[in-house]
């Protein structure tokens, strides 16, 4: 549950939060920058996870589906300030200073970043900045948006390579995409762009390869992993229903007695 002291979304964000959350769509449209002021973020691409403690400073790359579980501390909150970068700003940075991306980076999805003294001291200022109301000022936070990344960019210019590469995503192989992304609680024309595709194109081409609707599919797979999980795993309802995607336990377990003509629960030996 949030705090009534979360900021409304902007490009510079303070998210404050007294109890575990994984609230959320799990496709990150903007390279966004995070720092951990206190409690702890963990983000998943289904591969591996990526956990930051209070202080850690990241860079998360655009594009991407990454599951997240926000943690306050111990009789504490969870403090955070996000910072969105999106495709005009970035463009808009990239003729004004003249940097450009000289080659392709191929790393992970997540990356921790280095504080200096200065980096340190503009993070810490922009609580001020909240505390006042100012990061509701849309002329100011692009001022600190564009002052936090000259920032970054001296301490570590080889984020260029990141930031301003605007190549956009291209059509990959959708079969493999979504058996390997099925349990990513996106939009479909989310799955649509990360393959290369219009929704259109998406629709077409996944009827060709799997003999039915994305949604229907979606459904089924994401109730036959259930089912394993429950039944072979011994797994609770309540533990799973958000890894596959659904967005509530109720609608899960509607859609899972509806499948297989019991409830969840009916599976725990």
């Amino acid at each position: 549950m949030k705090s009534t002291k979360e900021s409304v979304r902007s490009a510079i964000a303070y998210s404050c939060y007294f109890k575990q959350s994984r609230d959320g769509e799990h496709f990150v449209p903007t390279h966004t920058l995070t720092y951990q002021m206190a409690g702890s973020l963990v983000l998943s691409n289904g591969v591996k996870p990526f956990a930051s403690q209070e202080g850690s400073f990241r860079l998360v790359r655009r594009n991407q589906l990454l599951k997240f579980t926000k943690y306050p501390p111990e009789n504490g909150e969870y403090q955070s300030f996000s910072f969105y970068f999106d495709q005009p700003f970035l463009r808009d940075f990239s003729n004004e200073f003249n940097v450009t991306a000289s080659e392709t980076f191929r790393g992970d999805p997540v990356i921790t970043l280095s504080l200096n003294a200065i980096l340190k001291s503009y993070l810490d200022s922009l609580m001020v900045y909240h505390q006042t109301d100012n990061l509701k000022n849309p002329q100011l936070v692009n001022l600190k948006l564009k002052e936090g990344l000259l920032l970054l960019m001296q301490s570590q210019p080889e984020l260029k390579n990141i930031l301003f590469d605007f190549v956009e995503p291209h059509k990959i192989d959708l079969e493999a995409f979504m058996n390997k992304n099925y349990h990513f609680n996106v939009r479909l024309d989310r799955f649509a762009y990360l393959t290369g595709r219009s929704l259109a194109t998406f629709k077409r081409d996944f009827e060709k390869i799997f003999q039915t609707s994305p949604h229907r599919w979606l459904l089924q797979r994401r109730l036959h992993e259930a089912h394993f999980l429950l039944e072979q795993k011994q797994r609770k309802a309540s533990e799973i229903y958000l890894d596959l995607g659904f967005e509530d336990l109720s609608h899960f377990s509607y859609a899972f007695k509806k499948q297989y003509g019991e409830a969840p629960s009916k599976l725990m030996r």
